[in-house]
């Protein structure tokens, strides 16, 4: 089964990768392990190589703040003092990312996300657009959890179920989450000898979810366990997302490297492609807020697979806001769509009929061109 993971990562053309603190730190002396990080800019300058886009999901910064703050490496933290340790790492781990990626002629950039950045639906969509900016721009982004502000109501707790969420957002097709374990096993191998590794997961039953107590369970500075990597997998596995879980050290090559060498690892398959399963979701799982009434044009457009344009757009209706559902309908009522929203009820209706030229000189900036981006429709049979 280790050829299926290989084949996942030679095939994956959007990957993303979670690094957690127990990996990117020198638990001893509470700074980066530049030579692990090294073995891993490798690997990435080797996937973006073959074409490739590669998002990284870090821990580290509170970690590397304890340091720079004289906190202690291993005790508890209240939150004030985690948000401040946050704040005085954050620099340090962008500049161990940067150090690490320069001599592959990759560039970095940072950006940090709250729960709300992914699951309210505007901010998911300034957080996905600036994403795919990025990643066009050929930089990789380095997404950490914004400790700095968050608080203990809207913190993910883990960066594996915010890769998770990372990975839904942007339509990638494999997630990989290193740990200090190459995958999923019966029972916890350090404490059971019988213990049998499991190269590939299909469905997440209640019995594969028992496998995951203690596991993989948390020590120094790490916050994650096996128990988080399988609540990551079945998010990921909603978006059409497969999952890696595999060591992330090895002896004298990248973590990635070893899998695709054929080195253990558990790969929790996914059943739809990303673009299905985000179809599906604004088909059924959403409420519309609104619905907009269009001309013959659009509709035949709509059916082409095109975006909706304000041109053919006749009215609006609703007090819907940007990222929020709307039905699109034909002049006779009939429903031909459905959709998440570019821009609220007012923007929309000042921009109703016009060219997408003219959006600028209506609303006084630059906006997106579509008022539902083709990727963000779902056109009725």
């Amino acid at each position: 089964m280790t050829d299926v993971a290989s084949t996942l990562l030679l095939r994956a053309r959007r990957i993303v990768i979670k690094v957690g603190s127990a990996l990117l730190i020198d638990a001893e002396r509470g700074a980066a392990d530049t030579t692990w990080l090294a073995s891993l800019a490798a690997d990435m300058a080797r996937l973006r190589a073959r074409g490739a886009e590669v998002l990284i999901v870090s821990s580290g910064a509170v970690a590397l703040g304890r340091r720079r703050l004289g906190l202690p490496l291993k005790s508890e933290l209240e939150l004030a003092e985690k948000q401040a340790a946050a704040a005085a790492g954050q620099s340090l781990l962008m500049r161990a990312w940067e150090e690490a990626l320069a001599p592959h002629d990759l560039a970095t950039a940072q950006v940090l996300l709250t729960r709300d950045d992914t699951e309210v639906r505007r901010r998911w969509l300034n957080a996905r657009a600036t994403t795919e900016a990025l990643l066009r721009l050929k930089a990789i982004p380095v997404v950490n959890e914004n400790d700095t502000v968050a608080t203990e109501e809207i913190r993910y707790g883990d960066n594996d179920r915010l890769a998770a969420r990372v990975a839904q957002m942007i339509g990638a097709d494999l997630l990989v989450l290193l740990s200090d374990i190459d995958g999923l096993y019966t029972a916890d191998p350090r404490r059971d000898p019988s213990a049998r590794h499991i190269p590939m997961v299909e469905t997440l039953t209640v019995e594969i979810e028992a496998m995951a107590g203690g596991a993989n369970a948390a020590h120094g500075v790490g916050t994650g366990g096996m128990a988080t990597k399988l609540a990551a997998a079945r998010i990921a596995h909603g978006a059409g997302c497969a999952t890696l879980v595999t060591l992330g050290r090895r002896d004298g090559q990248g973590p990635l490297e070893a899998v695709e060498a054929g080195c253990k690892a558990t790969v929790f398959t996914a059943h739809a492609t990303p673009a299905a399963a985000y179809k599906q979701w604004i088909a059924g799982a959403l409420a519309p807020q609104g619905a907009l009434t269009v001309d013959a044009g659009a509709v035949t457009a709509l059916k082409a697979g095109k975006s909706l344009l304000p041109a053919g757009v006749m009215a609006v209706e609703g007090r819907f806001g940007k990222g929020d559902a709307v039905v699109v309908r034909s002049i006779d009522g009939r429903e031909v769509a459905k959709g998440l929203a570019a821009y609220g009820y007012d923007e929309a209706a000042a921009i109703c009929g016009l060219r997408s030229g003219a959006i600028e000189a209506a609303l006084g900036y630059r906006g997106p061109s579509a008022l539902i981006h083709r990727d963000d429709l779902v056109v009725r049979d």
